[in-house]
């Protein structure tokens, strides 16, 4: 112990003995791992030798053992978190709560009516001097109720209801941006990676790595801590995310043993020991640093922002001027569309990025009322001001008083206030919330349902989803497979033979072969419940393999113990190009025996000998391998099953070494061992699921890299191909043949005319999946545009899940690249839980459709009362203290009612909307138009003859700060009335009779009106002068309830008018049109929505080359500051080193080159909802975008609009 400690001393100097004698048991400080991991493939070869002796010398200063691991005891981990630090990054802080409520002040309808309060509040208090009242004319008569006193009221009463609205806004913010986070860590929970302690194989959350643990990382890994490999088979890693170039790295004990966090493995597998983690990984000092400079950024920001606004026109023309690393920032700033920047609070109701297609046509919908509503209460305030200057000054002949001037403009005031009451009620402010309310509900319910949402948007897009690519195998089938027929020894046999049948030497090649040729990491566990079944761990078809020799009783961990590991001496791995693996072991008397599988027909090509009835080898000719087709794999196939091929070949010990990396020459002239029919059965809710998304209009089409007779077989059993439909199987071979034209290149009309019919693509590789799914995006065969739906596992996936309108992950087979590229992770893998998706995609539409139904019919209502009553009687009947009120049941908590409506099963009957489907339906409008009818006749009646049948007082024509009347408060009850009955008409869209149908299923909904109902009498009998209301009577109460039920009597007579005979009905809240937008409406409003790529003149393609060199330059800055800036700055991205680069680049390799997506304006219509369509192919071959062969594709976050349209790299966010 002691020798341990002065050991220590003297490798890391005087300086860390103190340190040292504190924590002394480690051989190595946290500053040298630190150092350690700064160096790269030589130096840090050179550096391990020099201090360490190998990776074993680390493994013994760090006390870790290379294959038992660390022992895994609460003090000893509790030990090395404290010298090493936890693998945790601390998130960036969250908005407090007054930030919000600040953002939320930045409304501009509150602050006009803020300031018209205000105007208020200070002229109450303004006592006129002496002076004659009456000269000032009619203005002050009826009751002189002492001014002072009852003034203040009104301008007090509206800045309490704004600040209501106010705090209601912060908090849901608030509460969203906290789901948010506990959706971030129950990712990060989900996270989990393999690492060894105590010599068992565990799973441990990626937050419980310690430095010393010993991690297995294997294809598809996305690394979770720093570390150096102890061992490793053909090795490959991405690490683009750190350094920015493409091309993968090999690891090798002997180049390059530094495995970095943040980088993806990309084939291979290998053992690694842990010797950094959290903010001391590569991927942690970069967040530090950023942490560390947060505040310069802030200011940074603050001054960008500035910039921005000066000159959005001129920096267009500036932008050259400046240099090439300036320009680069510029898009980051307002990448991060989550992040609510003030900007975007003041415009609440334009979000910034059309994220989806819902957005697109709300924001638009939101732009045309509020347009509509400033005319509206423009006109109104006009109309009062010149009546009122008319009557005092012209029809009455009265002079203008300077002692009067205050009254008047107390006058002035109120009138004003009218005005912005109007706009206040016109203003849908509460569509964004709606949206909010309505997403975030779903997307904590669909937690419950097995899908686990990381973009808010892709919930709603799926509900328009009009395709679904999916995987067969764990997807469609359970995943669990199991042996069931062979070929052994010229037999086949129909179920697995005794092992007596099997002669001793095909048997020993056998058992070896499997063992050794499959991934250490996949074995068979025994069961965790009794009775139940074996547990597979790691590569499913593996364990099926293993699982045959324990059915031949025989046990592969006999021979995997001789074998260890280690001793392999060349392994090459399974990977999509491969579709086989193979192990090489070296014998003791320096000869070698190579050991294959993989998919039947590919490794039956490279077989020239098979063993024969006696387990001796004899000439395979191609006529025999065809026979074996034909008679064994083929029926096999038929019967759904998967067809494995296991062969093996000697290279004598007198020949020279083969060139091991030359992988053709030495995969051939195999012998066969055995072929395989490995099952994996359909699970046994999916036909139902799959029938249930066609009568939902959903086309199902299954792509796979199984042979194509297997997936007939499962499509049939699936019910994905019905007999009697005419449809297409096709492999990705004769697809590919199909949809090239003579020179290779892929094109659109061709795959125009396979995609509608095809229904099961197999044998398919990574890239035609992303064709498939491209080719189906962009088609335009139907009018409607269609929405694709992918689902995926592997890494190589990660294109079409990025390409598709919404990815779906595999939560347990998926690897965590695939993951990182999805937009929704299923947790249990299962086909079911996509239908579930699609219900509640539909959900959120049909929610927000039901909220719009109701608030427009509020709306209209109100606006026209208040300009209406405003004209005739020169006072607004709702006052705008009720009105507010009136605009928080509308708008807030309708909004929370109506959002959260669970789904029926009925969503699923209907086809999905499309693209361009209006928010509003013809039956909506006939809704609201009619609704607002019955509506505004009452209101009207009580407002002009409500004193005669009530027999009171009028309440019309009261002089300025006259108390409050019983008629107008009987106008306002009735009036909520009406929409507290109405929220519940509202609750059906498509002209549904029983409007109560489900209504207790949604305990929010009836807690809601409930308590709407309750405020609504506190306010009417105690409101007194603030609430412009005073008491009524119970027959008065019972009249207003009786009047408010009346709407559920009108809606049955509404419904029962046919839609189709009203022609005249508009529909409203289309997608948005390129056409539509007007060119001056792009230079002028950039701060409005981005309705589509801004087009870039021609002239800017050339400077976009010259900045292209600049990129090249810029790339590795650039990488890290655009994953930064992401993981740190989106809500959405969880800031943690899994997620340092949220989105690894993918790289499909065409055979064309490409330049940046800048003029894409003839691409097609509707761009803004088109996701990042891969660049036009370039027709200047020798241009630099295509040289420095960098991608440049439009922001990450799959939506096409950019952030800052004036300046020209807006579409150039970069993705490196």
């Amino acid at each position: 112990m002691g020798d341990m400690a002065n050991n220590s001393v003297a490798y890391s100097g005087v300086k860390h003995a103190v340190k040292e004698a504190n924590h002394g048991d480690f051989g190595v400080t946290l500053a040298e791992l630190r150092s350690l991991m700064e160096l790269r493939a030589a130096d840090a070869l050179h550096k391990i030798q020099e201090c360490y002796g190998d990776v074993h010398g680390i493994c013994t200063k760090l006390k870790t053992s290379p294959n038992e691991g660390l022992s895994g005891n609460p003090a000893d981990i509790e030990r090395r978190e404290a010298v090493f630090g936890k693998n945790f990054i601390p998130p960036k802080k969250p908005k407090t709560f007054l930030q919000l409520v600040w953002e939320a002040l930045q409304d501009v309808t509150l602050i006009i009516l803020e300031i018209a309060a205000v105007v208020s509040l200070g002229l109450s208090f303004y006592q006129p001097p002496g002076g004659n009242e009456s000269l000032c004319g009619s203005v002050n008569v009826g009751e002189e109720e002492d001014e002072s006193e009852a003034g203040w009221i009104e301008g007090a009463a509206i800045l309490l209801s704004v600040v209501c609205v106010v705090l209601v806004t912060a908090f849901n913010d608030w509460s969203k941006e906290k789901q948010f986070r506990g959706l971030q860590s129950r990712i990060e929970q989900e996270q989990k990676f393999t690492v060894i302690r105590g010599g068992q194989v565990i799973q441990i959350p990626v937050a419980d790595i310690i430095v010393g643990d010993i991690a297995q990382v294997k294809y598809g890994d996305l690394l979770p801590a720093d570390g150096v490999l102890i061992q490793g088979n053909d090795l490959k890693i991405d690490e683009s995310s750190l350094t920015g170039e493409s091309d993968h790295v090999k690891k090798s004990l002997d180049r390059d043993p530094m495995l970095l966090s943040g980088t993806h493995v990309m084939e291979g597998s290998g053992r690694m020991v842990v010797t950094a983690v959290g903010v001391n990984s590569q991927t942690g000092i970069i967040f530090t640093l950023l942490g560390a400079g947060g505040d310069e950024e802030e200011k940074e920001k603050e001054k960008e922002k500035k910039d921005k606004k000066n000159g959005a026109v001129e920096n267009r023309n500036k932008a050259k001027a400046q240099d090439g690393a300036a320009m680069e920032m510029q898009p980051l700033k307002s990448e991060d569309g989550g992040d609510g920047d003030e900007k975007d609070k003041k415009r609440a109701n334009l979000p910034k990025k059309e994220k989806s297609v819902l957005q697109g046509k709300l924001t638009k919908l939101a732009v045309q009322i509020g347009k509509a509503g400033l005319l509206m209460s423009a006109i109104t305030v006009i109309i009062l001001v010149l009546y009122f200057v008319i009557d005092t000054f012209w029809v009455q002949k009265r002079p203008w008083l300077a002692e009067c001037t205050p009254i008047y403009i107390q006058y002035f005031v109120k009138f004003f206030i009218i005005g912005v009451t109007v706009l206040v009620v016109a203003v849908p402010e509460g569509l964004p919330l709606a949206v909010t309310i309505s997403l975030a509900y779903s997307v904590k319910k669909m937690m419950k349902d097995n899908n686990l949402v990381r973009h808010l948007d892709a919930c709603e897009t799926m509900g328009n989803a009009t395709a679904i690519c999916s995987d067969k195998t764990g997807t469609l089938t359970m995943n669990r497979m199991t042996v069931v027929q062979a070929y052994i020894n010229e037999k086949h046999y129909k179920k697995i033979p005794e092992p007596e049948a099997i002669p001793e030497k095909t048997m020993a090649y056998l058992v070896t072969g499997i063992s050794v040729n499959c991934a250490y990491t996949s074995k068979i566990l025994p069961p965790e419940k009794e009775g139940g079944l074996p547990r597979h761990v790691g590569n499913k078809t593996e364990c099926a393999l293993l699982g045959l020799l324990l059915d031949l009783k025989r046990d592969y961990q006999d021979v995997r113990n001789e074998i260890p590991e280690e001793d392999l001496y060349k392994v090459y791995t399974f990977n999509s190009v491969r579709k086989s693996m193979s192990t090489v072991l070296k014998n003791s008397d320096g000869s070698f025996r190579i050991f294959s599988k993989g998919a039947s027909e590919i490794v039956l090509k490279k077989c020239f000998k098979i063993l024969s009835a006696n387990g001796e080898p004899k000439v395979f000719r191609p006529r025999d391998r065809d026979d074996i087709v034909k008679t064994v794999i083929e029926p096999m196939a038929s019967e759904g099953l998967r067809t494995i091929c296991l062969a093996f070949r000697d290279f004598p010990a007198g020949e020279p070494e083969p060139e091991w990396d030359n992988e053709n020459d030495i995969v051939t002239g195999l012998t066969c061992i055995a072929v395989v029919g490995i099952e994996d059965p359909v699970r046994p809710e999916v036909p139902d699921a799959i029938r249930k998304c066609q009568r939902a209009g959903i086309t199902v089409r299954m792509v796979t890299g199984d042979n194509i007779n297997t997936a007939r077989a499962i499509a049939l059993k699936c019910g994905i191909l019905n007999p009697g439909e005419e449809f297409l199987c096709l492999e990705g071979k004769d697809f590919n043949r199909r949809i090239r034209n003579e020179k290779g290149e892929i094109e659109q009309e061709r795959i125009d005319k396979i995609w509608p019919k095809l229904r099961v693509l197999a044998r398919s590789s990574p890239t035609d999946k992303h064709t498939l799914v491209k080719g189906i995006i962009d088609s335009t065969v139907f009018d409607q545009r269609q929405v694709v739906a992918v689902t995926g596992d592997g890494t190589n996936d990660g294109p079409a899940l990025k390409k598709a309108d919404v990815g779906f992950a595999m939560g347990i087979a998926g690897t965590d690249v695939a993951k990182e590229a999805s937009d929704i992770i299923l947790t249990d893998d299962n086909f079911t839980s996509i239908v579930k998706a699609v219900m509640w995609g539909r959900n959120v539409y049909d929610s927000i459709s039901k909220f719009l139904q109701f608030q427009l019919t509020v709306n209209v209502v109100a606006v026209i009362v208040a300009f209406t009553g405003a004209c005739i009687t020169q006072d607004s009947p709702l006052k705008a203290v009720q009105m507010l009120w009136v605009n928080l049941i509308m708008d807030t908590l309708a909004s929370l009612a109506l959002a959260t409506e669970p789904p029926t099963e009925a969503l699923l009957l209907r086809k999905p909307y499309g693209r361009n489907k209006p928010l509003i339906s013809r039956t909506m409008m006939k809704n609201i138009l009619g609704h607002a009818f019955y509506q505004l006749v009452v209101v009207f009646t009580l407002l002009f003859a409500g004193e005669k049948i009530f027999d009171i007082d009028s309440g019309r024509n009261a002089p300025l700060h006259a108390p409050p009347s019983e008629h107008y408060t009987i106008v306002f009850n009735t009036f909520v009335m009406m929409q507290l009955f109405n929220e519940i008409n509202a609750r059906k869209i498509h002209g549904e009779r029983n409007v109560f149908e489900g209504i207790f299923n949604n305990a929010i909904f009836c807690s809601i009106v409930l308590g709407t109902f309750v405020v609504q009498i506190i306010i009417v009998q105690f409101g007194g002068k603030p609430f412009s209301c005073s008491e009524l009577s119970i027959e008065q109460w019972l009249w207003s309830i009786f009047l408010g039920m009346g709407t559920l009597l009108w809606g049955q007579l509404i419904s029962t008018i046919p839609t189709s005979r009203l022609k005249f009905l508009k529909e409203a809240g289309h997608g948005t049109q390129k056409e539509e937008i007007p060119e001056e409406e792009l230079a002028e409003d950039v701060e409005e929505i981005d309705h589509a790529e801004r087009e870039l003149r021609r002239g800017q393609i050339l400077w976009f080359r010259g900045l292209n060199r600049i990129q090249t330059q810029i790339r590795v800055v650039n990488a890290f500051r655009s994953s930064l800036y992401e993981g740190l700055e989106k809500p959405e991205t969880r800031s943690s080193i899994h997620n340092f680069m949220t989105h690894p680049e993918f790289r499909i390799e065409d055979s064309e080159p490409h330049i940046p997506l800048i003029d894409d304006t003839d691409a097609e219509d509707d761009a803004p909802t088109k996701r990042n369509s891969s660049p036009p192919p370039s027709p200047n071959k020798n241009n630099n975008a295509v040289d420095s062969g960098i991608h440049l594709t439009t922001d990450m976050n799959k939506s096409a609009t950019s952030s800052s349209p004036g300046s020209p790299l807006h579409s150039l966010e970069t993705s490196l």
